[in-house]
């Protein structure tokens, strides 16, 4: 062994302490110096300036006006109008245009039919009209999505105009709004600039809570978030101009009641702890109308006398659409006395209903319905002052009180596979309808 490294092996944890106290000292030497660089705010400083020339005025003038300006406007059809008054609140100054668009078969599609159309117009600097886009509802397509028309006159390579129609699905955008009761329901949301669609949900989604007939008070508040249907981008107010609710709360007397839509396709509503707002029955076989006669003694208008109302009749339009209140088997449409046009729907456990006095009748003896399928119209056939729907509600061939039987009967119930994606839906509904309610008092809906 040589005398290097036997001197090693009688001192290595001697070495080893030595070293490491070197690189320690290195490490703090090294962090006490870094503080002893030149401070940025000591350094010298040099001003460099360069001079600007603007470019003329002149040949700036002459390259904005060889540039072809194109004005856009938008305007909604009225009913008195014509093509050249409809031209007009667009700003459009095209005699040529509007002549064409009197004698094209599509073109005289913007003012003829139904109003409200929305179009949009581009022009140029002149008022000569580069395109017209007009917009308007149309059928929903064969799986049920909600589609608008698009008709559209624009000018071709040679700058003659030519039209042509088509239809394309309207998109769904989330927004969020809230109200306060003031006067009605539908004043309310009219208020918060929500369509009436909107307004006809929350009244079913809660009609099994809340009475909207009775128990409505003011003060009462609602704050909901539902899908805006937009045309291109345009915002509509049609009948169609919502698509679904998709969560909302009802603040009903004090009580506060909350409905989260959940599941695809056959989807429903339920609350934030996963009880599902639908029940075996409707609470009205109408979407949104009012109660003229309850289930109680009353003075018969056509008897002049004082006997039992064995069932609740709705005040509505000849023609509104009556459906039924739960799934069943018709057994029986047709004429029936007094009654006039009636359907009868047999329900499970000795359960039926009866619904009177149609102008029409849509359904057939033995044939299946759903909850919420149309069978009928109403009407004034029978023994009846007016139009208007008279609805029974019996058990076991005993009359009892629709408005009380929607509330009693039996919930649909969540699959317990399905909790654990609810309960993560509900707490992101949650957070959004507290952002609704901060909104309430403000106008308009946020996105």
């Amino acid at each position: 062994m040589t005398p290097v490294a036997a001197f090693l092996g009688l001192h290595k944890f001697g070495i080893s302490a030595t070293f490491l106290a070197l690189l320690a000292g290195t490490g703090v030497t090294a962090f006490g110096i870094a503080p002893l660089a030149p401070d940025a705010a000591t350094l010298p400083k040099r001003l460099i300036t360069e001079s600007v020339e603007a470019e003329a005025l002149a040949p700036q003038l002459e390259a904005l006006a060889g540039h072809a300006l194109n004005l856009r406007r938008s305007e909604v059809t009225r009913a008195n109008d014509t093509v050249d008054s409809l031209l007009r609140r667009l700003g459009a100054a095209d005699a040529a245009a509007a002549a064409w668009i009197k004698t094209d078969p599509i073109g005289r599609r913007l003012i003829e039919g139904r109003t409200g159309k929305l179009i949009s117009a581009s022009l140029s600097h002149s008022g000569r009209i580069e395109s017209l886009v007009a917009r308007f509802p149309a059928d929903d397509d064969a799986q049920g999505r909600a589609r608008f028309g698009r008709l559209t006159i624009e000018r071709d390579a040679q700058g003659r105009l030519q039209s042509h129609l088509e239809q394309a699905l309207l998109e769904a955008t989330p927004r969020m709004a809230s109200g306060t009761i003031r006067s009605s329901l539908f004043a309310a949301t009219d208020e918060a600039g929500l369509p009436d669609a909107v307004a006809v949900q929350l009244a079913e989604v809660f009609s099994t809570d809340i009475d909207f007939h009775r128990e409505l008070r003011k003060g009462d508040t609602f704050s909901v978030v539902f899908e805006a249907l937009t045309a291109d981008g345009e915002a509509i107010n049609w009948n169609q101009g919502a698509g679904r609710v998709l969560a909302a709360e009802f603040v009903n007397k004090g009580e506060s009641h909350q409905a989260i839509w959940f599941g695809e396709g056959k989807g429903g509503y339920y609350d934030f702890k996963g009880e599902s707002k639908r029940r075996a029955f409707l609470a009205s076989p109408m979407e949104f109308s009012r109660v003229t006669s309850g289930f109680a003694m009353r003075f018969h208008p056509i008897f002049k006398t004082s006997r039992p109302h064995l069932g609740v009749d709705y005040g509505a339009p000849t023609g509104t659409a009556v459906r039924s209140v739960g799934d069943g088997v018709v057994e029986f449409a047709g004429s029936q006395n007094g009654y006039g046009n009636v359907v009868q729907v047999r329900h499970g456990g000795d359960r039926s209903t009866l619904y009177a006095h149609l102008s029409k009748i849509d359904v057939r003896t033995g044939q299946r319905v759903d909850q919420g399928q149309r069978v009928g119209a109403v009407g004034s056939t029978g023994w009846a002052t007016g139009p208007h729907l008279h609805f029974e509600f019996r058990i076991n061939g005993q009359h009892r009180d629709p408005l009380l039987i929607a509330k009693a009967s039996e919930t649909i119930k969540l699959a317990p596979t399905q909790r654990n994606q609810f309960a993560q839906l509900a707490t992101q509904v949650r957070s959004q309808l507290e952002v609704a309610s901060s909104l309430r008092g403000l106008p308009g809906q946020v996105e």
